[in-house]
């Protein structure tokens, strides 16, 4: 065996024409279409239209030109089955034994602003999938590429032995059906949201790995880093990375944490996570004050963690910054002195998220969490509680700062894992109590941490109280006002200790589970 045809045509065209030079040096006969076939013809490469092979025009804005049987015949005979090269022969058709194929640009199409529906429909390819199955299902005779980057490692091959190896073959045929089936997915993701149908019966989705990792959680379990292919840019697989070393797993994951929580405000937020939890937050006049408050909230935990700002960092905030030993800093971006000063830390991570800065209405995606044998998919959580919806259940009413506080604490504590409290003061947290089977041991653990500060501070619960015992220690910290859901069917006990001690309640009438 060895390669004499090649059918050619790409819509990304980086590397095709000395691609394809090498291959007609090598003896190779080009059959190309549409650009393609222009571009090569411009570059002086000996190439052979579409139409000279199957006898028929391109019709249709070249809709149906490689939809013919002269192309499918030469790419889906098997060469050892005596029937199919009878049939060959006997109807003058010529073997297919490369195929080099890539698709229109469907995501870069629907990722436009204004893109119309019809200009959505009219890239979606239908020629090139077609070809790439077919060669690909007899990967057994016919080489197919759909992916630049496999060029050099075919010509090496064909200049070897006139062939690519069987070996190679499978994988670039496996590449094909990876490349095909996310093309459907995407097509298919858009169309079901077009027509309001975001769970449909069969879920489809695509991802493409940014990175291998060293490991995961753990050093026995392998990993990788995938994104979507329309990521928005104000996500951690769209960040830059300015320093230090590769991410780890558990990085991406803490990074994540921290970015949902400071995306959460508009002023200058700073968001510390340790293990996928907030460890502290703060708000400020500043980014230099906000990272100040969020230090301060628990400067033990912070150590060794995730930091995240919503504005640009400058050299103070490095220079209070490089005092910590910190895994990953994110933000909208550094100052050439912050950078200076931060970058003398061999191994911090330094990273630019765009699109920062004030929060704006946060669009609802799906969350996918994978269960044994299977997923389950749910809309993200992006709810912002409105203060005209709040509702008074005791006697006294918020202050207006202690109102100012509830409401930065709820917009920590629905990133908090369930039983979640949070205790929020001069606008930072100073006590987080995370990840307890029950409330009050979630109240415990915040109130402990908050020491001191508990008194005169307020309290966040992601869910309702089930009974007042977590009003009574809440109480007892000295307390002043508390923002929860309600809901139970015995909110009258928390709200009868609320006014026993002088608490201020508000009811949000939603919850923040997060398991």
């Amino acid at each position: 065996m060895s390669i004499k045809r090649a059918l050619v045509s790409v819509s990304d065209k980086r590397g095709i024409v000395d691609f394809c030079r090498e291959l007609s040096a090598l003896g190779v006969e080009i059959i190309s279409t549409g650009g393609t076939s222009t571009l090569l013809a411009k570059e002086g490469v000996p190439v052979i239209g579409i139409s000279d092979v199957t006898g028929f025009p391109e019709i249709m804005d070249g809709r149906v030109k490689p939809l013919h049987p002269a192309v499918h015949s030469g790419l889906l005979a098997v060469r050892d089955n005596e029937e199919h090269t009878r049939q060959m022969t006997e109807l003058g058709l010529d073997y297919i034994d490369l195929v080099v194929v890539n698709l229109y640009p469907f995501a870069e199409t629907i990722a436009k602003p204004d893109v119309t529906y019809e200009e959505a429909i009219e890239n979606i390819d239908i020629g090139g999938p077609t070809m790439l199955r077919s060669a690909a299902k007899n990967h057994a005779f016919v080489s197919v590429v759909v992916d630049a980057d496999d060029y050099a490692k075919v010509l090496e091959e064909v200049r070897a032995g006139g062939d690519t190896t069987l070996e190679t073959r499978k994988r670039l045929a496996a590449k094909v059906f990876r490349h095909t089936a996310a093309y459907d997915a995407l097509i298919s993701d858009y169309l079901s949201n077009v027509t309001g149908e975001p769970l449909p019966e069969r879920y489809t989705v695509t991802y493409e790995k940014i990175q291998d990792l060293r490991y995961g959680e753990n050093p026995h379990q392998k990993a990788a880093f995938y994104r979507t292919p329309l990521a928005a840019q104000d996500t951690l697989t769209g960040a830059e990375q300015l320093h230090g070393k590769e991410l780890s797993y558990n990085n991406i994951n803490d990074a994540n944490a921290a970015l949902q929580i400071v995306k959460e405000f508009d002023e200058p937020a700073v968001v510390a996570v340790k293990h996928m939890n907030p460890c502290g937050v703060g708000v400020g006049e500043s980014i230099f004050e906000a990272y100040q408050k969020a230090y301060n909230a628990d400067p033990v935990s912070i150590f060794g963690g995730i930091v995240a700002a919503n504005r640009y960092i400058d050299s103070d905030t490095a220079n209070l910054l490089k005092e910590v030993f910190l895994e990953i800093i994110l933000a909208p971006g550094f100052t050439d002195e912050a950078l200076e000063i931060l970058t003398k830390k061999k191994n911090i991570r330094l990273l630019k998220i765009g699109g920062l800065g004030a929060a704006a209405a946060r669009k609802s995606s799906f969350v996918v969490t994978t269960v044994e044998g299977g997923m389950v998919v749910q809309e993200s959580d992006v709810h912002s509680v409105n203060p005209d919806d709040l509702k008074v259940v005791t006697d006294r009413k918020p202050t207006e700062e202690e109102l100012k506080q509830l409401l930065f604490g709820w917009k920590v504590v629905k990133h908090v894992k369930s039983n979640a409290i949070v205790l929020a003061a001069d606008d930072m947290t100073v006590g987080v109590g995370a990840g307890q089977m029950n409330r009050v041991g979630a109240a415990k653990i915040a109130i402990e941490q908050a020491g001191e500060k508990a008194k005169g501070s307020v309290l966040a619960s992601d869910a309702f109280f089930p009974m007042g015992d977590t009003l009574e220690i809440a109480a007892q910290a000295g307390i002043t006002a508390v923002i929860q859901p309600g809901g139970s069917v015995r909110d009258e006990e928390s709200i009868k200790v609320a006014n026993e001690h002088g608490i201020a309640m508000v009811f949000t009438g939603v919850r923040h589970f997060k398991h």
